[in-house]
């Protein structure tokens, strides 16, 4: 993280030693070390925050896709047929596509809140 080498680590605790003294060394240590893992957790968190974020962006821009998609598609086939037949076989798809499309939206709404739940949670513990 910070690239330090051994040699630097060596003069940082000759130069404790000399200014601490050896009494209040090893509670500074201590006292760094509880800061420094403070610090690395506080990081982890804010970098499993992000990607979860960007997780729930991801799945929210695939699920906008499929919708469009599934839009397209009924707008085709509502649009009116030259056949009879043909029209009711169109009919009978946007029914269809309105059930996935409906499905889709629910299921979107169902993850979403999923995801942000879990997110609550994890923020809470």
């Amino acid at each position: 993280m910070f690239d330090i080498g051994f040699a630097e680590l060596l003069i940082i605790a000759v130069v404790g030693l000399v200014v601490l003294g050896p009494e209040k060394l090893p509670i500074a240590v201590r006292t760094v070390g509880l800061w420094v893992s403070k610090a690395k957790r506080t990081l982890s968190g804010i970098q499993s925050e992000i990607s979860e974020e960007l997780r729930l962006d991801e799945m929210k821009r695939q699920i906008a896709m499929q919708k469009d998609e599934l839009d397209r598609e009924l707008n085709e086939m509502r649009t009116p047929s030259s056949e009879g037949l043909a029209g009711t076989e169109k009919t009978d798809n946007a029914a269809v596509l309105e059930d996935r499309l409906s499905q889709v939206e629910n299921e979107s709404h169902t993850v979403v809140a999923s995801e942000q739940e879990k997110t609550k949670a994890d923020d809470r513990s």
